[in-house]
Protein backbone atom coordinates (compact mmCIF):
# COMPACT_ATOMS: atom_id res chain seq x y z
CA UNK A 1 0.00 0.00 0.00
CA UNK A 2 1.13 3.22 -1.30
CA UNK A 3 2.18 5.38 1.90
CA UNK A 4 0.19 8.26 2.74
CA UNK A 5 0.80 11.68 1.08
CA UNK A 6 -0.15 13.66 4.74
CA UNK A 7 1.15 13.20 8.15
CA UNK A 8 -1.26 12.10 10.65
CA UNK A 9 -3.49 14.64 11.68
CA UNK A 10 -4.52 13.34 15.14
CA UNK A 11 -0.55 13.61 15.99
CA UNK A 12 0.91 16.27 13.45
CA UNK A 13 -2.48 18.05 13.19
CA UNK A 14 -0.62 21.50 12.79
CA UNK A 15 1.51 19.62 10.25
CA UNK A 16 -1.17 18.45 8.97
CA UNK A 17 -3.63 21.23 8.19
CA UNK A 18 -0.90 23.50 6.58
CA UNK A 19 -0.19 20.88 4.12
CA UNK A 20 -3.83 19.69 3.15
CA UNK A 21 -4.85 23.74 3.14
CA UNK A 22 -1.85 23.72 0.41
CA UNK A 23 -2.40 20.43 -1.26
CA UNK A 24 -5.74 20.49 -1.63
CA UNK A 25 -5.59 24.41 -2.88
CA UNK A 26 -7.50 25.75 -0.13
CA UNK A 27 -6.24 29.00 1.62
CA UNK A 28 -3.11 30.79 0.28
CA UNK A 29 -0.82 32.22 3.21
CA UNK A 30 1.33 34.34 0.58
CA UNK A 31 -0.94 37.22 0.36
CA UNK A 32 1.64 39.23 1.80
CA UNK A 33 -0.11 41.37 4.85
CA UNK A 34 0.07 39.56 8.10
CA UNK A 35 -3.33 37.80 9.38
CA UNK A 36 -5.03 38.13 5.74
CA UNK A 37 -4.95 34.97 3.47
CA UNK A 38 -6.82 33.96 -0.04
CA UNK A 39 -9.50 32.13 -0.02
CA UNK A 40 -9.40 29.96 -3.25
CA UNK A 41 -11.71 28.26 -5.43
CA UNK A 42 -12.42 25.03 -3.69
CA UNK A 43 -12.20 26.69 -0.68
CA UNK A 44 -14.55 29.42 -1.65
CA UNK A 45 -16.68 26.49 -2.69
CA UNK A 46 -16.78 25.22 1.04
CA UNK A 47 -17.86 28.60 1.86
CA UNK A 48 -20.52 29.73 -0.19
CA UNK A 49 -22.43 26.27 0.37
CA UNK A 50 -22.06 27.03 4.50
CA UNK A 51 -23.65 30.53 3.12
CA UNK A 52 -26.33 29.30 1.22
CA UNK A 53 -27.57 26.77 3.93
CA UNK A 54 -27.40 29.56 7.26
CA UNK A 55 -29.09 32.19 4.99
CA UNK A 56 -32.11 29.28 3.81
CA UNK A 57 -32.43 28.63 7.31
CA UNK A 58 -32.19 32.40 8.52
CA UNK A 59 -34.84 32.95 6.29
CA UNK A 60 -37.17 30.37 6.71
CA UNK A 61 -37.43 31.09 10.35
CA UNK A 62 -38.40 34.62 9.48
CA UNK A 63 -35.02 37.04 9.14
CA UNK A 64 -34.83 39.00 6.24
CA UNK A 65 -31.24 40.16 4.56
CA UNK A 66 -29.43 43.53 4.60
CA UNK A 67 -25.99 44.92 4.12
CA UNK A 68 -24.32 47.70 6.52
CA UNK A 69 -21.44 49.82 5.22
CA UNK A 70 -17.51 48.33 6.58
CA UNK A 71 -16.88 52.15 8.11
CA UNK A 72 -18.29 52.90 11.15
CA UNK A 73 -18.15 56.20 12.75
CA UNK A 74 -16.23 57.67 15.72
CA UNK A 75 -19.27 58.85 17.66
CA UNK A 76 -21.51 55.58 17.26
CA UNK A 77 -18.27 53.77 18.41
CA UNK A 78 -18.01 54.93 21.38
CA UNK A 79 -22.02 55.13 22.64
CA UNK A 80 -22.02 51.90 24.25
CA UNK A 81 -19.02 52.35 26.14
CA UNK A 82 -18.38 48.57 27.46
CA UNK A 83 -19.19 46.94 24.12
CA UNK A 84 -15.83 49.15 22.80
CA UNK A 85 -13.72 48.60 25.61
CA UNK A 86 -13.94 44.72 25.22
CA UNK A 87 -13.02 45.30 21.35
CA UNK A 88 -10.64 48.90 21.92
CA UNK A 89 -7.59 46.44 21.54
CA UNK A 90 -8.90 44.91 17.65
CA UNK A 91 -9.94 48.25 16.08
CA UNK A 92 -8.83 49.32 12.88
CA UNK A 93 -9.17 52.07 12.03
CA UNK A 94 -9.05 54.37 8.77
CA UNK A 95 -6.15 57.27 8.04
CA UNK A 96 -6.90 60.06 5.40
CA UNK A 97 -5.20 62.58 3.42
CA UNK A 98 -4.65 65.83 4.78
CA UNK A 99 -7.15 67.72 3.26
CA UNK A 100 -9.73 65.31 5.25
CA UNK A 101 -8.33 64.86 8.43
CA UNK A 102 -10.91 67.12 10.14
CA UNK A 103 -13.51 65.32 9.55
CA UNK A 104 -14.74 62.79 12.11
CA UNK A 105 -12.88 59.22 12.50
CA UNK A 106 -13.94 56.15 10.96
CA UNK A 107 -13.26 52.55 11.86
CA UNK A 108 -13.73 49.33 10.37
CA UNK A 109 -16.26 46.86 11.67
CA UNK A 110 -14.95 44.62 14.56
CA UNK A 111 -19.35 43.87 14.85
CA UNK A 112 -21.51 45.54 13.47
CA UNK A 113 -23.89 46.41 16.89
CA UNK A 114 -22.68 50.48 17.12
CA UNK A 115 -23.57 50.56 13.07
CA UNK A 116 -26.86 48.74 13.23
CA UNK A 117 -28.74 50.27 15.54
CA UNK A 118 -28.64 53.99 15.07
CA UNK A 119 -30.60 52.76 12.02
CA UNK A 120 -33.10 50.48 13.79
CA UNK A 121 -33.73 53.47 15.83
CA UNK A 122 -34.80 55.26 12.68
CA UNK A 123 -36.88 52.10 11.28
CA UNK A 124 -38.26 50.83 14.32
CA UNK A 125 -41.24 52.92 15.49
CA UNK A 126 -44.53 50.77 16.09
CA UNK A 127 -44.75 47.61 17.55
CA UNK A 128 -46.67 46.70 14.23
CA UNK A 129 -42.83 46.92 13.17
CA UNK A 130 -41.50 43.95 15.85
CA UNK A 131 -40.85 41.49 15.73
CA UNK A 132 -37.62 42.91 13.73
CA UNK A 133 -34.95 40.11 12.40
CA UNK A 134 -32.70 40.79 9.84
CA UNK A 135 -29.43 39.78 9.01
CA UNK A 136 -26.25 40.46 6.71
CA UNK A 137 -23.28 37.81 5.35
CA UNK A 138 -20.12 39.93 5.21
CA UNK A 139 -16.83 40.17 6.74
CA UNK A 140 -15.45 41.92 9.90
CA UNK A 141 -11.95 42.54 10.59
CA UNK A 142 -10.17 42.77 14.45
CA UNK A 143 -6.68 43.11 15.02
CA UNK A 144 -6.07 39.56 15.72
CA UNK A 145 -2.42 39.34 17.44
CA UNK A 146 -2.43 35.06 17.88
CA UNK A 147 -1.20 33.43 15.16
CA UNK A 148 -2.71 30.35 14.33
CA UNK A 149 -4.04 28.35 11.17
CA UNK A 150 -5.71 30.19 8.24
CA UNK A 151 -8.93 30.26 8.60
CA UNK A 152 -9.44 29.49 12.82
CA UNK A 153 -8.19 33.19 13.75
CA UNK A 154 -7.05 35.76 11.63
CA UNK A 155 -7.58 40.26 10.96
CA UNK A 156 -10.20 39.41 8.28
CA UNK A 157 -12.91 36.52 8.36
CA UNK A 158 -16.30 35.45 7.11
CA UNK A 159 -19.71 35.38 9.05
CA UNK A 160 -23.30 35.90 9.20
CA UNK A 161 -24.60 38.65 11.87
CA UNK A 162 -28.36 38.51 12.67
CA UNK A 163 -29.81 41.18 14.42
CA UNK A 164 -33.08 40.96 16.37
CA UNK A 165 -35.80 43.36 18.27
CA UNK A 166 -38.28 42.48 20.12
CA UNK A 167 -41.16 43.52 21.88
CA UNK A 168 -40.65 41.52 25.18
CA UNK A 169 -37.73 40.01 26.91
CA UNK A 170 -39.43 36.50 26.75
CA UNK A 171 -39.43 36.56 23.04
CA UNK A 172 -35.89 37.48 23.00
CA UNK A 173 -34.80 34.81 25.15
CA UNK A 174 -36.60 32.60 22.83
CA UNK A 175 -34.52 33.72 19.97
CA UNK A 176 -31.79 32.18 21.88
CA UNK A 177 -33.56 28.33 20.96
CA UNK A 178 -34.13 29.50 17.28
CA UNK A 179 -30.08 30.33 16.78
CA UNK A 180 -29.23 27.07 18.54
CA UNK A 181 -31.56 25.20 16.00
CA UNK A 182 -30.43 26.71 12.98
CA UNK A 183 -27.20 26.07 13.66
CA UNK A 184 -28.19 22.54 15.11
CA UNK A 185 -29.27 22.30 11.42
CA UNK A 186 -26.31 23.58 9.52
CA UNK A 187 -24.22 21.68 11.41
CA UNK A 188 -26.00 18.34 10.33
CA UNK A 189 -25.84 19.24 6.67
CA UNK A 190 -22.02 19.35 7.03
CA UNK A 191 -22.07 15.88 8.93
CA UNK A 192 -20.47 18.13 12.04
CA UNK A 193 -20.93 17.91 15.52
CA UNK A 194 -20.68 20.71 18.29
CA UNK A 195 -21.23 21.53 21.70
CA UNK A 196 -23.62 24.27 22.91
CA UNK A 197 -22.18 26.01 26.28
CA UNK A 198 -23.63 29.30 27.80
CA UNK A 199 -20.05 30.97 28.67
CA UNK A 200 -19.74 32.35 32.11
CA UNK A 201 -20.99 36.11 33.12
CA UNK A 202 -16.62 37.32 32.93
CA UNK A 203 -16.65 35.64 29.42
CA UNK A 204 -19.28 36.89 27.82
CA UNK A 205 -19.64 38.90 24.89
CA UNK A 206 -19.19 42.52 25.33
CA UNK A 207 -22.40 44.10 26.63
CA UNK A 208 -24.32 40.82 25.91
CA UNK A 209 -26.42 39.71 28.96
CA UNK A 210 -26.24 35.77 28.29
CA UNK A 211 -24.16 34.39 25.57
CA UNK A 212 -24.48 31.25 23.64
CA UNK A 213 -21.08 29.40 22.04
CA UNK A 214 -20.92 26.76 19.96
CA UNK A 215 -17.72 24.00 20.67
CA UNK A 216 -15.88 21.61 18.49
CA UNK A 217 -12.64 19.53 19.22
CA UNK A 218 -10.52 19.33 16.61
CA UNK A 219 -7.71 16.58 16.22
CA UNK A 220 -5.26 17.93 18.56
CA UNK A 221 -7.87 17.81 21.06
CA UNK A 222 -8.28 22.28 21.33
CA UNK A 223 -12.12 23.34 20.33
CA UNK A 224 -12.91 26.06 18.14
CA UNK A 225 -15.72 28.03 19.12
CA UNK A 226 -17.86 28.42 15.29
CA UNK A 227 -20.80 30.29 16.08
CA UNK A 228 -22.20 32.61 18.80
CA UNK A 229 -26.00 33.61 20.03
CA UNK A 230 -25.85 36.58 22.38
CA UNK A 231 -29.11 38.02 24.94
CA UNK A 232 -28.57 41.75 24.40
CA UNK A 233 -31.64 42.86 26.33
CA UNK A 234 -31.08 46.85 25.97
CA UNK A 235 -27.81 47.06 25.96
CA UNK A 236 -27.78 48.25 22.73
CA UNK A 237 -31.34 49.67 21.62
CA UNK A 238 -31.25 51.84 24.65
CA UNK A 239 -28.26 54.01 24.04
CA UNK A 240 -28.86 54.10 20.50
CA UNK A 241 -32.40 55.75 21.03
CA UNK A 242 -34.50 52.15 20.00
CA UNK A 243 -37.80 53.09 20.90
CA UNK A 244 -41.28 52.09 19.52
CA UNK A 245 -45.11 52.78 20.44
CA UNK A 246 -47.01 49.64 21.98
CA UNK A 247 -50.68 48.89 21.42
CA UNK A 248 -51.37 51.70 24.64
CA UNK A 249 -49.53 54.13 22.91
CA UNK A 250 -46.16 54.32 25.26
CA UNK A 251 -42.69 54.46 24.21
CA UNK A 252 -41.21 51.24 24.63
CA UNK A 253 -37.58 50.21 24.33
CA UNK A 254 -36.95 47.06 23.04
CA UNK A 255 -35.20 43.98 23.54
CA UNK A 256 -32.45 42.93 21.35
CA UNK A 257 -30.62 39.70 20.10
CA UNK A 258 -28.05 38.95 17.98
CA UNK A 259 -26.24 35.48 16.18
CA UNK A 260 -22.86 35.39 14.85
CA UNK A 261 -22.47 32.23 12.61
CA UNK A 262 -18.49 31.99 11.72
CA UNK A 263 -18.27 30.68 8.56
CA UNK A 264 -14.62 31.12 7.96
CA UNK A 265 -14.28 28.66 11.14
CA UNK A 266 -17.37 26.21 10.01
CA UNK A 267 -15.11 26.02 7.11
CA UNK A 268 -12.07 24.94 8.55
CA UNK A 269 -14.46 22.34 10.81
CA UNK A 270 -15.53 20.79 7.45
CA UNK A 271 -11.61 20.47 6.71
CA UNK A 272 -10.24 19.33 10.33
CA UNK A 273 -13.19 17.25 11.44
CA UNK A 274 -13.36 15.11 8.67
CA UNK A 275 -10.24 15.06 6.58
CA UNK A 276 -8.09 12.39 6.96
CA UNK A 277 -3.64 11.77 5.66
CA UNK A 278 -5.13 11.60 1.93
CA UNK A 279 -6.42 14.61 1.89
CA UNK A 280 -10.36 16.43 2.51
CA UNK A 281 -12.69 14.19 2.96
CA UNK A 282 -15.66 15.62 1.92
CA UNK A 283 -19.84 15.15 1.97
CA UNK A 284 -21.39 15.35 -0.98
CA UNK A 285 -22.60 19.13 -0.57
CA UNK A 286 -19.31 20.78 0.17
CA UNK A 287 -17.62 18.92 -2.82
CA UNK A 288 -17.13 21.14 -5.97
CA UNK A 289 -17.00 17.99 -7.79
CA UNK A 290 -19.06 15.01 -6.25
CA UNK A 291 -18.43 12.26 -8.80
CA UNK A 292 -15.02 11.81 -11.21
CA UNK A 293 -14.96 9.42 -13.72
CA UNK A 294 -11.35 8.53 -14.24
CA UNK A 295 -10.50 6.33 -17.37
CA UNK A 296 -7.86 4.13 -16.39
CA UNK A 297 -5.71 4.43 -19.98
CA UNK A 298 -6.93 7.48 -22.53
CA UNK A 299 -8.25 5.40 -25.27
CA UNK A 300 -10.39 6.57 -27.40
CA UNK A 301 -13.04 4.09 -26.29
CA UNK A 302 -12.90 4.40 -23.17
CA UNK A 303 -12.41 8.40 -22.89
CA UNK A 304 -15.68 8.14 -24.67
CA UNK A 305 -17.27 5.81 -22.23
CA UNK A 306 -16.35 8.02 -19.72
CA UNK A 307 -17.67 10.83 -21.03
CA UNK A 308 -20.90 9.54 -21.73
CA UNK A 309 -21.01 8.33 -17.79
CA UNK A 310 -19.83 11.71 -17.05
CA UNK A 311 -23.12 13.56 -18.73
CA UNK A 312 -25.55 10.72 -17.18
CA UNK A 313 -24.13 11.60 -13.64
CA UNK A 314 -24.54 15.50 -14.49
CA UNK A 315 -28.32 14.79 -16.05
CA UNK A 316 -28.99 13.39 -12.34
CA UNK A 317 -27.99 16.36 -11.09
CA UNK A 318 -24.26 16.15 -9.55
CA UNK A 319 -21.19 17.82 -9.99
CA UNK A 320 -19.59 15.54 -12.16
CA UNK A 321 -16.09 16.02 -14.03
CA UNK A 322 -14.24 13.32 -16.29
CA UNK A 323 -10.39 13.36 -15.75
CA UNK A 324 -8.97 12.83 -19.26
CA UNK A 325 -5.59 14.12 -18.70
CA UNK A 326 -2.01 12.30 -19.01
CA UNK A 327 -1.15 11.09 -15.55
CA UNK A 328 -1.20 7.20 -14.50
CA UNK A 329 -4.81 6.22 -13.42
CA UNK A 330 -2.96 6.70 -9.57
CA UNK A 331 -1.84 9.99 -9.87
CA UNK A 332 -5.25 10.88 -10.95
CA UNK A 333 -6.88 8.94 -7.90
CA UNK A 334 -4.14 10.42 -5.12
CA UNK A 335 -5.26 13.95 -6.64
CA UNK A 336 -9.01 13.47 -6.51
CA UNK A 337 -8.07 12.05 -2.78
CA UNK A 338 -6.68 14.97 -2.03
CA UNK A 339 -9.63 17.08 -3.03
CA UNK A 340 -12.07 14.96 -1.05
CA UNK A 341 -14.70 14.26 -4.17
CA UNK A 342 -16.87 12.05 -2.49
CA UNK A 343 -17.28 9.23 -5.23
CA UNK A 344 -14.71 8.04 -7.98
CA UNK A 345 -15.74 5.98 -11.34
CA UNK A 346 -12.92 3.89 -12.57
CA UNK A 347 -13.57 2.81 -16.19
CA UNK A 348 -10.81 0.30 -17.76
CA UNK A 349 -11.63 -2.33 -20.82
CA UNK A 350 -13.63 -4.72 -18.43
CA UNK A 351 -16.34 -1.76 -17.31
CA UNK A 352 -16.45 -0.81 -20.63
CA UNK A 353 -17.35 -4.41 -21.84
CA UNK A 354 -19.57 -5.73 -18.57
CA UNK A 355 -21.12 -2.50 -17.88
CA UNK A 356 -20.39 -2.91 -14.35
CA UNK A 357 -18.33 -0.33 -12.68
CA UNK A 358 -16.09 -0.26 -10.07
CA UNK A 359 -17.04 2.92 -7.76
CA UNK A 360 -14.51 4.32 -4.99
CA UNK A 361 -16.56 6.07 -1.95
CA UNK A 362 -13.84 8.63 -0.53
CA UNK A 363 -14.78 8.47 3.16
CA UNK A 364 -13.98 4.69 3.51
CA UNK A 365 -11.98 4.58 0.46
CA UNK A 366 -13.41 1.04 -0.13
CA UNK A 367 -14.58 -0.33 -3.66
CA UNK A 368 -17.73 -1.96 -4.83
CA UNK A 369 -19.33 -3.16 -8.03
CA UNK A 370 -22.41 -1.04 -9.54
CA UNK A 371 -24.00 -1.78 -12.59
CA UNK A 372 -24.31 1.31 -14.63
CA UNK A 373 -28.82 0.91 -15.06
CA UNK A 374 -28.22 1.15 -11.34
CA UNK A 375 -25.37 4.09 -10.45
CA UNK A 376 -27.80 7.03 -10.13
CA UNK A 377 -29.94 5.13 -7.61
CA UNK A 378 -26.61 4.02 -5.91
CA UNK A 379 -25.20 7.61 -5.90
CA UNK A 380 -28.62 9.31 -4.18
CA UNK A 381 -27.78 6.16 -1.61
CA UNK A 382 -24.51 7.09 -1.51
CA UNK A 383 -24.91 10.73 -0.42
CA UNK A 384 -26.80 10.29 2.65
CA UNK A 385 -24.60 6.98 3.18
CA UNK A 386 -21.64 9.09 3.14
CA UNK A 387 -22.75 12.17 5.48
CA UNK A 388 -23.95 9.62 8.08
CA UNK A 389 -20.75 8.27 8.15
CA UNK A 390 -19.01 11.46 8.07
CA UNK A 391 -21.64 12.44 11.03
CA UNK A 392 -20.97 9.47 13.05
CA UNK A 393 -17.06 9.47 13.32
CA UNK A 394 -17.33 13.25 14.21
CA UNK A 395 -19.69 12.83 16.62
CA UNK A 396 -17.56 9.84 17.99
CA UNK A 397 -14.46 12.19 18.68
CA UNK A 398 -16.60 14.66 20.32
CA UNK A 399 -18.11 12.25 22.56
CA UNK A 400 -14.43 10.55 23.52
CA UNK A 401 -13.37 13.77 24.44
CA UNK A 402 -15.45 14.67 27.22
CA UNK A 403 -13.98 13.92 30.20
CA UNK A 404 -14.98 14.29 33.98
CA UNK A 405 -13.29 15.42 36.89
CA UNK A 406 -14.08 14.88 40.78
CA UNK A 407 -11.03 16.14 42.38
CA UNK A 408 -8.56 18.94 41.42
CA UNK A 409 -5.83 16.34 40.88
CA UNK A 410 -7.76 14.89 37.89
CA UNK A 411 -8.42 17.79 36.43
CA UNK A 412 -4.79 18.49 36.51
CA UNK A 413 -4.12 14.87 35.31
CA UNK A 414 -6.93 14.99 32.84
CA UNK A 415 -5.39 18.37 31.25
CA UNK A 416 -1.79 17.37 31.06
CA UNK A 417 -2.68 13.66 29.29
CA UNK A 418 -6.06 12.92 28.14
CA UNK A 419 -7.16 16.82 26.31
CA UNK A 420 -10.67 17.40 25.52
CA UNK A 421 -13.66 18.47 27.41
CA UNK A 422 -12.78 18.12 31.06
CA UNK A 423 -16.34 18.44 33.02
CA UNK A 424 -16.21 19.91 36.72
CA UNK A 425 -18.23 21.32 39.24
CA UNK A 426 -17.30 25.36 39.05
CA UNK A 427 -18.13 28.04 41.78
CA UNK A 428 -18.93 30.67 39.12
CA UNK A 429 -15.98 32.84 40.37
CA UNK A 430 -13.67 34.80 37.92
CA UNK A 431 -10.39 34.06 40.28
CA UNK A 432 -10.89 29.90 40.48
CA UNK A 433 -11.21 30.14 36.50
CA UNK A 434 -7.91 32.37 36.50
CA UNK A 435 -5.91 30.11 38.46
CA UNK A 436 -6.90 26.86 36.61
CA UNK A 437 -6.41 28.84 33.28
CA UNK A 438 -2.69 29.66 34.90
CA UNK A 439 -1.93 25.98 36.62
CA UNK A 440 -3.49 23.53 33.81
CA UNK A 441 -1.43 25.40 30.94
CA UNK A 442 -4.29 26.99 29.41
CA UNK A 443 -7.32 25.07 29.96
CA UNK A 444 -10.34 27.55 30.30
CA UNK A 445 -13.75 27.46 31.75
CA UNK A 446 -16.05 27.62 28.35
CA UNK A 447 -19.38 27.14 30.78
CA UNK A 448 -22.02 24.69 31.16
CA UNK A 449 -24.16 23.01 28.50
CA UNK A 450 -26.93 25.35 26.91
CA UNK A 451 -29.32 22.29 25.52
CA UNK A 452 -29.77 19.81 28.88
CA UNK A 453 -29.94 20.24 32.54
CA UNK A 454 -26.43 18.13 34.52
CA UNK A 455 -26.21 17.75 37.82
CA UNK A 456 -23.28 19.03 39.98
CA UNK A 457 -21.74 18.18 43.13
CA UNK A 458 -22.22 20.42 46.44
CA UNK A 459 -18.80 21.72 46.23
CA UNK A 460 -16.09 23.36 43.31
CA UNK A 461 -13.69 20.40 42.27
CA UNK A 462 -11.18 23.26 42.31
CA UNK A 463 -11.36 25.26 45.06
CA UNK A 464 -13.48 23.46 47.37
CA UNK A 465 -15.96 26.48 47.62
CA UNK A 466 -19.92 26.05 46.97
CA UNK A 467 -20.44 24.68 43.20
CA UNK A 468 -23.16 26.79 40.94
CA UNK A 469 -23.00 24.40 38.15
CA UNK A 470 -21.60 21.50 36.04
CA UNK A 471 -18.79 23.63 33.64
CA UNK A 472 -16.87 22.24 31.01
CA UNK A 473 -13.31 23.20 30.46
CA UNK A 474 -11.06 23.05 27.25
CA UNK A 475 -7.73 24.73 25.85
CA UNK A 476 -9.67 27.07 22.72
CA UNK A 477 -7.74 28.35 19.94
Amino acid sequence: MAKAPLPDKFRQFGEWYDQVSEKAELADVRYGVKGFVVYRPNLMHIVKQIYETLERHLVAAGHREMLFPLLISHRNLLVEKDHVKGFEKEVFFVERSEAEASEERLFIRPTSETAIYPMYALWIRSYRDLPFKAFQSCAVYRYETKATRPLFRGREFLWIESHNVFATRKEAESQLGEDLEITKKTFEEFGLPFLPIEREPFDRFPGAERSLAYDVPLPDKQVLQSATTHLLGQRFTKPFGVTFLSNEGEKVTPESTCFGPGVSRMAALVVAVHGDEYGLVLPFKAASVQVVVVPIRNEAALVEYAKKLTATVAAAGYRARMDDGTETAGEKFYRWEMLGVPARIEVGPREAETKVLTLTRRDTRKRESVPEAELVTRLAALEKEVLAELARRAWDWLNSNIHSAATKQEVLSQARTTGGFIKFTFCGREECAAEIKAQTGGYEVRGRRADISEEHAASCTWCGTKGTELAYLAKAY
